[in-house]
């Protein structure tokens, strides 16, 4: 027997420009203010509490990044779920989170060593706070992202 699907079902249709361009300004806007966050946190905060704020830093990201997708825009509309629009959420995080946890990674890498005589580090737990931070940067904040966005209605 023959499958029943028509072959020529029509396409889902394309993001245009400015829902993009709009996915990309708010992944930009959300990831950017969160490694500023980690990395005035641990030049300025107060030593001891990395963790929590980098806890709360990062649900506090999430929850930005759940409430941004599902925000519809005046100009653009809604975000709607497809393919593109996810791929581009994780290009976009991949761009931005590199090189913005750069600072966060010195910072740490700076207080891993601090003390160390002749060794290579003397605070692990700094360095596994940055891993852990750029992970959720990098895979988690996009995914929660992407998993909001509205759903493209079956035409």
């Amino acid at each position: 027997m023959v499958d029943q699907l028509p072959l020529d079902a029509p396409e889902a249709p394309r993001p245009r420009f400015r829902t993009l361009n709009l996915l990309v300004g708010r992944m930009t806007t959300i990831k950017l203010t969160y490694w500023a966050a980690l990395t005035a946190w641990e030049l300025w905060g107060p030593r001891g509490w990395s963790l929590p704020f980098a806890t709360a830093a990062s649900l506090t990201a999430m929850a930005w990044a759940a409430w941004s997708a599902r925000r519809v825009d005046a100009r653009a509309g809604a975000i709607a779920r497809s393919i593109p629009t996810v791929a581009t959420a994780f290009v976009t995080a991949s761009v931005v989170a590199a090189p913005a946890s750069l600072p966060l990674l010195l910072v740490e890498r700076q207080r891993s060593i601090e003390g160390c005589a002749g060794q290579l580090t003397c605070n692990p737990t700094a360095l596994f706070l940055w891993v852990a931070v750029f992970a959720i940067g990098f895979l988690v904040i996009p995914a929660v992202f992407a998993l909001a966005l509205r759903r493209t209605s079956p035409a």
